[in-house]
């Protein structure tokens, strides 16, 4: 689950992010509403908890925006206003959720689950010949045999599933997988792409170099 935290007051973001990341979630973390619509296109997020009391572009603004653009991104609010006009106007501009500062975190935490889960699509199984991977579980298999990854080699490999038959960068896959914010070197992606490939050597599939260009997963001798 990767969550987009819009939160200018430091200790609350620092705090959230760390109870968040224990739970096993992917954080990236802004102090403000231009850095968060930046992050929102940069970023595959699956929530954005959002504080509406943010210096220049405030969170009822990025919430306009966001929903003008036609996301349904699921948006938790938080806010140390407790007037119930502010809290209707949240809701009304399209946020899901809201908790009022001081919140107790496993509420935050429960919050969150529950909102990504309703946003949930249907499909959540990717599958390729003896490969397929459940995206709610986290779990990969081999003909029907489970195998373990490390939670970069499931992200890469997921990304290139969702990209089948198509030729991706390195850069690409850096993009799409790490939290915005943070960074690994492309040498980093040749060897988690190694490590896969032993993993998933019977499942009928392959990951080819393009030399110059990057890699593309297909089904093998296509």
């Amino acid at each position: 689950m990767h969550v987009l935290l819009v939160e200018d007051d430091s200790i609350i973001a620092d705090g959230v992010t760390r109870n968040l990341k224990a739970q096993g979630m992917v954080v990236d973390v802004v102090n403000n509403g231009s850095d968060a619509l930046s992050a929102l296109q940069r970023s595959e997020i699956s929530v954005m908890v959002l504080d509406i009391g943010l210096p220049g572009i405030d969170g009822f603004e990025v919430i306009r925006r966001l929903r003008s653009q036609g996301s349904q991104l699921p948006v938790l609010l938080l806010t140390a206003r407790d007037s119930i006009q502010d809290r209707v106007h949240g809701l009304e501009l399209g946020a899901d959720d809201y908790l009022v500062k001081p919140f107790a975190t496993p509420e935050l935490v429960a919050r969150i689950k529950a909102l990504v889960r309703r946003s949930a699509p249907e499909t959540v199984k990717l599958q390729l010949a003896g490969l397929s991977l459940d995206q709610t579980s986290k779990r990969a298999r081999v003909n029907d045999q489970p195998i373990e990854l490390s939670v970069r080699e499931w992200a890469v490999l997921e990304y290139l599933m969702q990209q089948v038959s198509r030729v991706v960068s390195k850069q690409q896959i850096i993009d799409a997988i790490l939290p915005w914010g943070e960074d690994i070197t492309l040498n980093a992606v040749e060897v988690y792409v190694s490590r896969i490939r032993i993993k998933i050597a019977d499942a009928g599939i392959t990951i080819r170099t393009i030399r110059g260009f990057g890699y593309m997963l297909e089904k093998t001798g296509e």
